[in-house]
C-alpha cells in the first residue's frame, strides 16, 4: 500500500511539475501555430500562462478593454534585472523626451524600449500567431541569443490591437473551413462576408484613429503608449496573398520632420530583416506604397513622438489556412506567421545590436525640439470665440490625449491666417490659445497644425491634408515668432440657474445638439428660431433652441430640474428668459420659431454599404451624439414600414433597390408625404442618377473643347508613368473653402464658409428652382492638399452641400463625407443640423 501511495503521490508531483514549466505555443495550444486560428481568449490565455511560469522575465498588463468586452493586453519582456527596475526605466525613458517633471537627471546608459503591435486589422490575422512564438523566443531560458539582446531591451508586445474584429474573422472562418482547408480562391472559406473582420466593432479602422483617438481601442492604447515612449515601434500587417513580405525602409513620400537618423536606422533595420530572409530564399520588397505621410498610423504617429516607427506587411488578406497565390504556391498561415515571427526577432536583434545609438538619438531628437522646436512656425495661435467654445474643447481634449502642451498668452504678432491665406497682425486675448513649438512634441505640433504640409511625391496611400485648424473650423494663425506661453488654461464647468417661464440655449455645437436629442428623447417639446434675436441683453443667432413651459406642462414640477440636469450633463450654458417678448428680432409665438419633434431615425447597412462609411455614422450616434439610430440592412429596404421613418441616412454604398421600380416609387413617396433623407459621398451620385436631389456638374463647353484638342496627344503615354498618370486626375484627401448660406437650417452655427476634405471628383451642378445651394465652391477655392493637375479645373463652380425640396419632404446632400474618420470636427455640427433642423 505505502509503494501505491508513493507511485501517486510522484505522479502528482510530475503533473505539478509539468503544470509550473514554460510551454511552448504548440503545447500550450495542443496544435501547430499555423495549423489553426487561435481564438483570442486562448491568446490570452497563453500570455497570461507564460506570465505565470516567467514572472521574473516577463509582466503582463491589462490596460482596457475593447466595446465588446476582450481584454488588451501589454507584455513587457526583458532579463529579470530590467524587469524588477522597470517602473525607472520607463521613468528615465520619459526624462530622456523631457516629459518627466522631476529634478532627477536621465541616464542615457539605460535600456532601449521596442513596442511590436500586432493585428490591427482583425481580418488578417497571421500576426496574433507571430506573437505567441515571439514571446515564447522571448522568455524561453534556454534561447541563448535573446537572452543576450534583453539585457539591454525592454521588449512590448501588444498581441492583438482589434480584438473585436479578430474574433469576427476567426469565428467566421472556422464556421465555413471544412474537415481540410480549401486552397482554392473560389471556396468559401476565401470569401468574408460583410463587413468582415477588418475594423473594430464600430466598424472603424483602428490604424487610421492613431492620432485622433475617436474609438476606445485607441484611446486606452494610446495613454500607455506615451507613458514609455519607444525607441522602435513595428506595426503587423497583411496585404494581398499575391504580395511578397514589405518591410521597411518606407517609401516617399516622408513627412520633412522625420529625422537624418530616423531615415537611416529603418534602412539598417531593413538589411538585417533582408539577411534572414534572402537566407531562407523568401521574396520582399522595400520603398514602395507605404509611405510616412499621414500622421495616425502605426508608423507615422510612433515617428512623430522620435521612434522608428515602421509597418510589416505579409500577404495574406482572405488567405485562410491556405490558398494558392498567382505563381500557383500554396501560402499557408504557417508560412505567413513564420515570415512576422522572423522580422519580430530581427528588430529586436538590430535594436539591441544598436541600443546605445537608439538611446543617444531618441534624447537628441527630443532635445532639438524643446530648444529649437521643429518647423518655420513657432507658435500657434487659436483665436478664443465663444460661439467655437464647444469645437475649442474638443481640440484641447485631442491635444491632452497626445500630450501637446499648450497654455496662453500676450502681446501681439504677425502670422499666417487660416481663414484669408494671408499674413496678418494679431491681438492675444486673455482666453486665446496658444501651442508652442518649443515642446518635447513638437514634431507632431508641426504635423497637426502647420498650414500646408510639404508633399515631395504626390502619390501617397492617404489623405495629404488635415490642419487641425480647417478640420475643426476655428480661426487660427500660425506665426514664425516665438510666443511665451505664461499661463494655464481654465476649463469651466457651466451652472445653471432657475427659471420660471423658459430658457434659450444657444445652437453652436454638438453638445448642444446631444442635449438636444436627450430632452427630446425624455418627451420635453422644444423651438428653434430661424432668425437670430436679442433678449436681455444677450445675442442668439439662428437655430437657438427654445424651452418653454407652454406645451410642456404634461413634464411637471420637475421640467425645469429636468433640462438642467442634461444641459449640466452636457457643460452648455442655459439663459433663463421670463417672457416671450424679444428685444430685437421675432416673438416666440412668430412663425419664425418652429416645433422641434424628436426624428426616428434610420440608417442603410450592410452588404453593398462601405462598411466604415456607415460604422462612422453608427459610431457618432452612439458615442457623441446619444441618439438612437435603427440600423436597416440595405436587402431590407423594402421591408420598411415609412410611416415609422422621418430620416433616413444612406452612408457612401451601392444601393441596389435604385434600379427596383417599385422600391423606388415607395421611397419618393415617402419623401414627397414629409421624409427626410441625408445622402453621403457617392450616394448623392446615385440619388442623381435616379433624378433626386443634386444633379451632376457636366464639363462646360471649353472643356470639352480643350479635351478634344489634346485627345490624341493624351493617348500617347509611358507605361512607367501609369500611376503618376492616374493621380493627375485624383485628389487623395484635400482641402477646400466651401461658400456657406448660413441662413438655411443647414448650416445654422457656422460662419459663412466650411472647410470640406475632398476625396473625389464629384461637384454638382447648382440649384436652379426647388432647392437650395447651402455650401459651394468656386475659383481658387482650394486650401491644402494635392489636387492632380487634370482635376483641378473641374473642382470649381459647384455644389457640395444641399437641400433638395421633394413635396413635404427633402434631401440633403452631402458630396464629401462631414463625419470623416470621426475626427472632421467641423463637420459634425451640420451632419447633426440635417437630422434635426432640416424640413423641420
Amino acid at each position: 500500500m505505502l509503494k501505491k501511495l508513493s507511485g501517486v503521490t510522484g505522479f502528482c508531483l510530475l503533473f505539478l511539475v509539468s503544470l509550473g514549466q514554460l510551454k511552448s505555443p504548440e503545447d500550450f495550444l495542443g496544435y501547430k501555430v499555423g495549423t489553426r486560428f487561435t481564438p483570442h481568449w486562448k491568446i490570452v490565455n497563453y500570455f497570461n500562462h507564460v506570465a505565470a511560469n516567467s514572472p521574473s522575465v516577463m509582466k503582463l498588463q491589462q490596460y482596457g478593454e475593447t466595446n465588446e468586452g476582450r481584454p488588451l493586453l501589454l507584455a513587457f519582456i526583458s532579463s529579470a534585472e530590467n524587469i524588477s527596475n522597470l517602473e525607472n526605466i520607463r521613468k528615465n525613458n520619459l526624462r530622456l523626451t523631457g516629459l518627466m517633471n522631476d529634478k532627477t537627471a536621465a541616464e542615457e546608459n539605460s535600456p532601449s524600449i521596442v513596442w511590436l503591435s500586432y493585428n490591427v486589422h482583425g481580418n488578417e490575422p497571421a500576426s496574433s500567431e507571430a506573437a505567441m512564438l515571439t514571446l515564447y523566443a522571448l522568455a524561453d531560458p534556454s534561447n541563448s541569443k535573446t537572452k543576450e539582446w534583453l539585457k539591454n531591451t525592454v521588449v512590448i508586445i501588444d498581441p492583438c490591437i482589434n480584438p473585436d474584429g479578430r474574433d469576427r474573422y476567426v469565428n467566421w472562418y472556422n464556421s465555413a473551413v471544412g474537415k481540410n482547408y480549401n486552397p482554392n480562391r473560389l471556396a468559401r472559406e476565401h470569401r468574408e462576408p460583410w463587413p468582415q473582420g477588418r475594423t473594430n466593432h464600430y466598424n472603424f479602422d483602428l490604424n487610421r484613429d492613431w492620432a485622433w483617438q475617436t474609438q476606445p481601442e485607441s484611446r486606452q492604447r494610446i495613454k500607455v503608449y506615451l507613458q514609455w515612449m519607444p525607441q522602435v515601434h513595428v506595426d503587423y500587417h497583411e496585404q494581398g496573398i499575391n504580395e511578397p513580405y514589405y518591410f521597411a525602409p518606407a517609401a516617399e513620400p516622408f513627412h520633412e520632420v522625420i529625422t537624418p537618423w530616423q531615415r537611416e536606422f529603418q534602412n539598417t533595420i531593413g538589411k538585417n530583416n533582408a539577411k534572414y530572409f534572402d537566407a531562407s530564399n523568401w521574396l520582399y520588397f522595400t520603398k514602395i506604397r507605404f509611405d510616412l505621410f499621414y500622421p495616425s498610423y502605426g508608423d507615422t504617429y510612433p515617428t512623430f513622438n522620435g521612434s522608428i516607427g515602421m509597418t510589416y506587411e505579409q500577404g495574406g488578406i482572405s488567405a485562410g489556412l491556405g490558398v494558392i497565390n498567382d505563381e500557383a504556391d500554396t501560402l499557408t498561415l504557417a508560412d505567413r506567421a513564420m515570415h512576422h515571427f522572423t522580422t519580430s526577432l530581427s528588430t529586436i536583434e538590430i535594436s539591441s545590436l544598436n541600443g546605445k545609438k537608439l538611446v543617444a538619438e531618441f534624447r537628441k531628437y527630443f532635445s532639438n525640439a524643446m530648444t529649437n522646436g521643429i518647423g518655420e512656425y513657432k507658435s500657434y495661435v487659436i483665436k478664443y470665440d465663444a460661439a467655437d467654445a464647444q469645437k475649442i474643447d474638443k481640440l484641447l481634449d485631442l491635444m491632452d490625449k497626445n500630450g501637446v502642451q499648450y497654455g496662453t498668452g500676450s502681446g501681439t504678432g504677425k502670422g499666417y491666417n487660416y481663414n484669408t491665406g494671408k499674413e496678418e497682425t494679431f491681438t492675444l486675448n486673455a482666453n486665446d490659445i496658444v501651442i508652442s513649438s518649443y515642446q518635447p512634441r513638437s514634431a507632431m505640433v508641426k504635423v497637426l497644425f502647420e498650414p500646408k504640409s510639404k508633399l515631395v511625391d504626390s502619390v501617397t496611400y492617404d489623405i495629404t491634408a488635415w490642419s487641425l485648424p480647417y478640420a475643426y473650423g476655428l480661426t487660427a494663425f500660425a506665426t514664425k515668432d516665438k510666443i511665451v506661453v505664461s499661463g494655464n488654461v481654465t476649463k469651466v464647468k457651466t451652472t445653471n440657474t432657475e427659471t420660471s417661464y423658459g430658457y434659450v440655449m444657444p445652437w453652436n455645437g454638438v453638445r448642444t445638439a446631444r442635449a438636444t436629442g436627450q430632452l427630446l428623447k425624455k418627451g420635453i417639446l422644444l423651438r428653434y428660431s430661424e432668425t437670430a434675436f436679442e433678449i436681455n441683453g444677450n445675442k442668439f443667432d439662428r437655430g437657438a433652441i427654445i424651452i418653454l413651459k407652454t406645451a410642456n406642462k404634461r413634464a411637471g414640477n420637475n421640467l425645469w430640474a429636468t433640462v438642467r440636469e442634461v444641459a449640466d450633463a452636457n457643460n452648455i450654458q442655459l439663459y433663463p428668459v421670463s417672457s416671450g417678448m424679444v428685444d430685437k428680432g421675432v416673438d416666440f409665438g412668430s412663425d419664425m420659431v418652429h416645433p422641434l419633434k424628436a426624428p426616428r431615425v434610420v440608417m442603410i447597412t450592410g452588404d453593398a454599404i462601405s462598411s466604415s462609411a456607415a460604422g462612422g455614422v453608427w459610431s457618432f450616434f452612439e458615442q457623441e451624439l446619444d441618439y438612437p439610430v435603427t440600423q436597416v440592412l440595405a436587402n431590407d429596404i423594402q421591408r420598411i414600414n415609412w410611416n415609422e421613418v422621418d430620416v433616413m441616412i444612406m452612408p457612401d454604398g451601392n444601393y441596389r433597390f435604385l434600379n427596383d421600380k417599385e422600391t423606388l416609387e415607395a421611397f419618393k413617396n415617402w419623401i414627397n408625404n414629409g421624409g427626410r433623407v441625408i445622402a453621403l459621398e457617392g450616394t448623392v451620385a446615385q440619388l442623381s442618377k435616379a433624378e433626386i436631389g443634386c444633379k451632376m456638374k457636366k464639363d462646360d463647353d471649353a472643356d470639352k473643347k480643350d479635351k478634344d484638342k489634346t485627345a490624341g496627344y493624351d493617348a500617347l503615354k509611358k507605361f512607367e508613368d501609369r500611376e503618376r498618370d492616374f493621380v493627375s486626375g485624383t485628389t487623395p484627401g484635400s482641402i477646400f473653402k466651401v461658400e456657406l448660406d448660413n441662413t438655411n437650417p443647414l448650416a445654422f452655427g457656422y460662419p459663412g464658409y466650411y472647410y470640406t476634405l475632398k476625396q473625389d471628383d464629384q461637384v454638382y451642378e447648382f440649384f436652379k428652382d426647388g432647392g437650395w445651394n447651402v455650401g459651394v465652391i468656386k475659383k481658387d477655392n482650394q486650401v491644402a492638399g494635392f489636387v492632380g493637375a487634370k482635376l483641378k479645373d473641374k473642382l470649381k463652380d459647384g455644389l457640395l452641400i444641399g437641400v433638395q425640396n421633394m413635396g413635404d419632404g427633402s434631401v440633403t446632400c452631402f458630396a464629401d463625407d462631414v463625419l470623416f474618420r470621426n475626427f472632421w470636427e467641423n463637420g459634425k455640427l451640420m451632419f447633426c443640423n440635417a437630422v434635426f433642423l432640416v424640413g423641420q
